[in-house]
């Protein structure tokens, strides 16, 4: 029993040994393991931090290139837009030139039909662009003084006019007046018939009327064999035949007037 403790303190002295190299053993692996990492920590805040230097040149390689992009798209566009623009300019030209070769073909087709005008108004055959201007200045000069001359033969041939217009109203006149006075004569000359009498109601009728020139303001007498009976005056005229009022003052005493006696105008009309 006496050798048990010894040899027990032997083993425990031996696993604390062994225990404490262990203990070192796994420190110093631990302590390796750790300025091993440390190493490569700074190692890698190296790598990173150079790594950080190369992405920013990189940055700003990145921002310059797309500054410069940006600038060589602006410069190709411009350039699209002038060539467009030239373009279009070309064609605006093209389309001026095609015109101005219209306008000139129609300029030589109008100073053909000019110089044609110029030979038939027997003005000479020598029209040209250059003298065109003198040449219309002359036929304007000429128009005037022909337009002048028209102007006077018009007022002549108004002032013509004007006398014959009253040379005609004077003839109608005349005409008028004419028939007037025939109408007047042929009225003069006119002699109806009394044709019925209403003694009580003082009135008769006589065989002429509106168509023969009777008027509400006519004066008519009766005759007998060259005698006056008396004057009656128009009440009512109808185109054939004429009713009138016996002017009973007229009548001498004891004198009737009968169908058959005769009726002329009181007042002859004179020329």
């Amino acid at each position: 029993m006496k050798f048990i403790f010894p040899i027990l303190s032997i083993l425990i002295c031996g696993a604390a040994a062994y225990f404490s190299y262990d203990q070192s053993q796994k420190f110093q692996e631990n302590q390796d393991f750790r300025l091993l990492a440390i190493s490569t920590n700074k190692s890698v805040t190296a790598s990173a931090d150079k790594a950080d230097i190369e992405i920013e040149n990189e940055q700003e390689l990145l921002e310059e290139s797309k500054k410069n992009r940006d600038i060589v798209t602006a410069s190709v566009q411009s350039l699209e837009s002038d060539a467009t623009r030239l373009k279009s300019e070309l064609g605006k030209v093209d389309d001026e030139l095609g015109l101005q070769d219209v306008e000139k073909e129609q300029l030589n087709k109008a100073l053909e039909q000019v110089q044609k005008i110029f030979v038939d108004m027997n003005l000479g055959d020598d029209v040209n662009i250059d003298n065109l201007a003198e040449k219309i200045s002359e036929i304007d000069e000429d128009i005037k003084t022909k337009r002048a001359k028209n102007e006077e033969l018009e007022a002549l041939i108004e002032g013509v006019k004007k006398s014959l217009a009253n040379k005609q109203n004077e003839l109608a006149s005349l005409a008028s007046r004419k028939v007037a006075r025939n109408t007047r004569i042929g009225l003069n000359a006119l002699e109806a018939r009394v044709t019925a009498v209403d003694s009580d109601w003082g009135f008769l009728v006589i065989g002429a009327g509106a168509n023969s020139g009777f008027t509400p303001q006519t004066t008519l007498l009766v005759m007998r064999d060259g005698r006056l009976i008396g004057k009656v005056n128009p009440s009512a005229i109808e185109p054939t035949q004429t009713i009138a009022e016996i002017d009973l003052k007229s009548i001498a005493t004891g004198v009737r007037i009968q169908p058959g006696d005769s009726v002329i105008i009181a007042k002859p009309a004179v020329n």
